[in-house]
């Protein structure tokens, strides 16, 4: 019994299911949990680090030295170094100094380098919000193919019951020796044939938790039940061109197109900034011993200080950078005409994406009629059967179509809500 306890209690973590019954569910659990995520959100980070690194640009630069050393004699020659003469030396020297410099003009480099950093920071921020906009609907698109399959396996179980039934009631049938054992074998095979696509389902199923679980990084043996009101809810559609003008506001396509082109106008600013001169102000403090410049060498420290206005120019770029430049201004028309060509491509997709839409409402009003229909026939068709006024086959084909249309069904159903889905994907809503 101890034993027994023990391996229960060892398998317990493992049998425990957690329910999630919404959409919004799963994408709260991405938001904390997927790995994807979580990478993109590190980059934002790191971006947010180069940001207060190139603004650290504006602030002074210093620099301090300390340095002790051992000073050997000295020696002195006269001008044809026919004589020489040993000069004593003190042996100990030291040297202090603190350099400040803070730029005040640099051409307009730092803050186009500062600017340059803002706008990284603004396409980490926008590839992280893509990313996070994949990952949610390709959770969608895992929820609702879970949904149908659930509905699958409560169609293939409602139509295995019907056919249980009506093998039964031909076995009575056959005892009072109206139904052949022939027509109760075709049955037969079709309730085989029906246990195999459930089992065929239930396997889908489970391949499908198992992808949403590893994607949430939930614990194993989890189970994700989709709510069973969902097709209840009504899926407001916009007209076409309430979907392109979102599309063009909200698409991050468009937002990293955009900022690419003002990332090629700050490095032309860049370009330029290099044939313009780096003014600073300087200043500085030494304390240096022994006085070396006299003779005798004088064993004191010796301190002087200095504050002034240095300017540096590069002349070679004035015949170097020419050629940058020109790269440069041509990476920003070719940025602007691929901001032109992602705003066309926009544009056919979502127009691509609302077309489907409008079909799957289509699709859905066909399936409806088609179940309607096709229950219609079967009620007929097994009315007949029972009086013997018609074949077997009609009966298994009016069976065979009543499946079809009610798969079909809840096929169209989840149809329109992930086409709904797609478009919120496509204009980066979702």
């Amino acid at each position: 019994m101890v034993l027994c306890i023990a391996a229960l209690c060892s398998q317990h973590p493992y049998a425990q299911s957690q329910v999630v019954t919404s959409i919004e569910e799963l994408f709260l659990l991405a938001d904390e949990n997927s790995t994807s995520i979580q990478a993109y959100r590190t980059g934002m980070k790191a971006a947010d680090q180069t940001l207060k690194a190139t603004k650290a640009q504006r602030l002074p630069d210093i620099n301090t030295s300390v340095s002790a050393s051992y000073l050997g004699d000295g020696r002195l020659w006269d001008r044809d170094f026919g004589y020489t003469t040993r000069i004593d030396m003190p042996h100990f020297g030291n040297n202090f100094a603190i350099e400040a410099q803070q730029v005040i003009y640099a051409g307009g480099a730092i803050n186009s380098s500062i600017r340059l950093a803002e706008l990284e920071q603004q396409l980490a921020e926008l590839e992280w919000q893509k990313n996070r906009q994949e990952i949610r609907f390709l959770l969608a698109s895992y929820y609702l193919d879970l949904y149908k399959l659930n509905n699958q396996l409560q169609v293939l179980q409602k139509n295995l019951e019907l056919t249980e039934q009506m093998i039964a009631h031909m076995e009575a049938c056959r005892r009072e020796g109206t139904v052949l054992q022939n027509d109760i074998t075709r049955y037969e095979l079709q309730r085989e044939t029906l246990k195999l696509q459930l089992a065929q389902v239930t396997d889908a199923r489970t391949i499908l938790n198992h992808r949403l679980v590893t994607t949430l990084h939930l614990p194993e043996g989890t189970e994700i039940t989709p709510d069973t009101t969902l097709l209840e809810h009504q899926v407001q559609t916009l007209a076409e061109d309430d979907w392109q003008a979102l599309a063009m506001q909200s698409h991050i396509g468009l937002r990293q197109a955009e900022a690419v082109v003002h990332i090629s106008e700050q490095k032309v600013q860049l370009e330029r900034s290099a044939r313009l001169p780096q003014v600073a102000l300087v200043a500085a403090d030494h304390l240096d011993g022994p006085i070396t410049i006299e003779v005798p060498v004088l064993d004191n420290n010796f301190n002087y200080w200095y504050v002034g206005v240095g300017v540096k120019y590069s002349l070679s770029s004035l015949f170097k950078n020419g050629s940058k430049l020109k790269q440069a201004r041509l990476n920003v028309r070719r940025a602007q005409e691929s901001q032109r060509l992602a705003a066309e491509e926009v544009e056919n997709v979502v127009q691509a994406g609302y077309t489907n839409f409008l079909t799957s409402f289509t699709d859905l009003r066909t399936q409806e009629n088609s179940v309607r229909l096709a229950n219609q026939n079967y009620d007929v068709t097994s009315n007949r059967y029972r009086n013997e006024m018609a074949l077997l086959t009609d009966l298994l084909d009016a069976s065979n179509m009543k499946l079809s249309a009610d798969l079909g069904l809840v096929n169209a159903r989840i149809n329109v809500l992930y086409n709904y889905y797609k478009m919120k994907y496509l204009t980066h809503t979702l």
